[in-house]
């Protein structure tokens, strides 16, 4: 890489870089490096007198944002359930949504709403700006969620049990929640956009079989332009790509997720979401800012292994 190339890429690093801090709370600006992907542990829950879990009283500090390269509160993807499984236990479904209401209204005291649709509880935010970046956070946190204009959709399903599911939903956005009202100016609140992004859920995947794979083929198709291979699907709704390593997957997260792209990260594997309904906006967005991230990240790459005026990289993304 000659010195005038050097420049250009050390001036698109630069954009880039300004675009993911503009995104982030201030405690992860010009500072990336020093966020570890590592857990701090699972806080122990804790419980009242009348035997109930006091979700009020469970933490004393957040791990860092996933959004950020922190830990996922999940290593795996905590799903929708299919409208199957609520029916044939209606009885549990309803006590798991309670426990998620009064659990919700402890620790973030945020109203809950019914859900948009079976498997699904709704939790009313100030306005679809918040909704949306609070999607993006819990989601980043491998919890499954949606948005219905200003109501986050959050899982819930009849098997869901409060140490396990129900406590991974809760801490998601406790964790998001704890970021959005205390960590970012009113910018950065808006930063997420209002742009409808889901992943589809098993039930619409196999509602319209022939529609969701040529959804799935088109942002499949979006990541090979850019120069990666997608790996064999495992969850629906998701298309995976499995990095070289963690930093490489983190760094190319931010970048993505800095474009307004809603994307997970599962140890080295980023996922980015599919749905047949918004297939043409989904994989077209996927494919630029991936495509872009990909590209940068490479001639960072190269320009460090060969370049003689030193690496580009210093603590950027």
């Amino acid at each position: 890489m000659n010195s005038a190339q050097f420049k250009n890429v050390a001036a698109a690093l630069a954009a880039l870089e300004a675009r993911v801090n503009a995104f982030l709370p201030s405690r992860y600006q010009h500072c990336y490096s020093s966020v570890s992907p590592n857990s701090m542990g699972s806080a122990e829950l804790e419980y009242g007198p009348d035997g109930k879990v006091a979700w009020n009283q469970i933490w004393t500090t957040f791990c860092d944002l996933a959004l950020a390269g922190g830990p996922p509160h999940r290593g795996k993807l905590l799903e929708p359930v299919t409208g199957a499984d609520v029916a044939a236990n209606l009885g549990c479904y309803r006590d798991v949504v309670a426990e998620i209401e009064r659990a919700i209204g402890l620790a973030v005291g945020l109203p809950v709403v019914d859900g948009y649709a079976p498997g699904w509880v709704g939790v009313k935010c100030g306005s679809p700006v918040e909704a949306a970046w609070l999607q993006f956070a819990v989601t980043a946190e491998n919890v499954s969620a949606r948005r219905r204009v200003a109501v986050l959709q959050l899982p819930a399903g009849p098997a869901f049990r409060i140490e396990k599911e129900i406590k991974n939903v809760v801490v998601a956005l406790a964790k998001a929640f704890h970021y959005w009202d205390g960590h970012l100016t009113a910018v950065q609140q808006h930063l997420a956009g209002e742009g409808v992004w889901e992943a589809a859920t098993p039930d619409e995947a196999a509602k319209n079989p022939a529609e969701y794979e040529a959804a799935v083929v088109e942002v499949e198709t979006g990541l090979r332009e850019a120069g990666v291979s997608p790996m064999p699907s495992r969850y629906p709704g998701w298309v995976g790509v499995q990095m070289a390593d963690e930093e490489e997957a983190v760094w190319l997260l931010r970048a993505v997720l800095a474009e307004q792209v809603l994307a997970r990260r599962e140890e080295a594997a980023l996922y980015f979401p599919v749905n047949a309904t918004l297939r043409a906006s989904h994989a077209a967005r996927v494919r630029r800012a991936f495509g872009h991230a990909w590209q940068l990240w490479t001639l960072l790459r190269q320009a460090a292994a060969t370049s003689g005026e030193g690496p580009i990289v210093a603590d950027q993304l």
